[in-house]
């Protein structure tokens, strides 16, 4: 189990393969936020942390199967 206090402002998130989702702008609740810059439709998205499945390298890996949100990980 991941310690979410680790998650910090500007990290990459990315899928369970490693391809880009978003960035971390900043830690909300139960959630991660991510940055409206790396939205194709300047939305904030929503992870919830229950889909997190390790952070390493100052990046957060998602679980295999997490759904993107729509309009995520456009760059």
């Amino acid at each position: 189990m991941f310690e979410k206090l680790r998650i910090r402002e500007h990290m990459e998130v990315t899928d369970h393969n490693g391809q880009h989702v978003g960035t971390v702008d900043e830690v909300k609740d139960d959630q991660i936020k991510l940055t409206r810059s790396d939205s194709s439709d300047g939305a904030h998205h929503f992870i919830a942390f229950d889909n997190v499945d390790r952070i390493e390298d100052n990046r957060v890996y998602l679980k295999q199967g997490t759904p993107v949100p729509m309009g995520a990980g456009a760059n």
